[in-house]
């Protein structure tokens, strides 16, 4: 996939996460989202912050991809080690931080954050693209081993995936 058809998939995330938030209610963002312990606000929340870490990713992508292979796979390792209080973290986190950025707040976020990372995916070398590292794979089931192109584009599965466990009256 080229770096244009990321750059609109981040678009079309973006423009789902306004549709979305233009029509929920209080109800709506109160309820019990479908699979998750989430509310649907903090399942929103939880849907940008793909975003944030992404790009608190890249520049260990950028490193590590670079080392030796057995680097990648040892760090990989030792992260997959504390798959469970990471499910901890990562439940709780966006928990607390939906209180935050609500609602009202979360579009703004997003909108920021995923036009950085535009931005530095406009700026990466085609070959750093096809760079990549292992990831954990008991955190995410997209997580596995993923190149610098990949990494971009986890955000925006991340997010779809998630969309689909949203539990509004309007649907998705």
């Amino acid at each position: 996939m080229d770096r244009a058809a990321i750059a609109r998939e981040m678009d079309d995330a973006r423009a789902r996460l306004h549709a979305l938030l233009a029509g929920v209610d209080a109800a709506d963002l109160r309820r019990p989202s479908a699979g998750t312990r989430w509310t649907n606000e903090q399942l929103l929340f939880h849907m940008v912050f793909g975003y944030l870490v992404v790009r608190t990713l890249l520049p260990l992508v950028r490193v590590v991809s670079r080392l030796p292979a057995p680097v990648g796979r040892g760090w990989a390792a030792l992260l997959n080690s504390v798959t469970r209080p990471f499910h901890v973290v990562n439940y709780w986190g966006s928990v607390g931080a939906a209180r935050v950025f609500d609602h009202a707040r979360m579009g703004p976020l997003a909108d920021r954050t995923i036009a950085a990372l535009q931005r530095h995916l406009a700026r990466e070398p085609e070959a750093a693209l096809h760079r990549g590292m292992p990831f954990p794979a008991g955190w995410d089931p997209y997580f596995g081993y993923l190149t610098l192109a990949e990494v971009y584009r986890y955000p925006t599965r991340h997010f779809e995936h998630h969309r689909r466990q949203l539990s509004l009256r309007g649907g998705q």
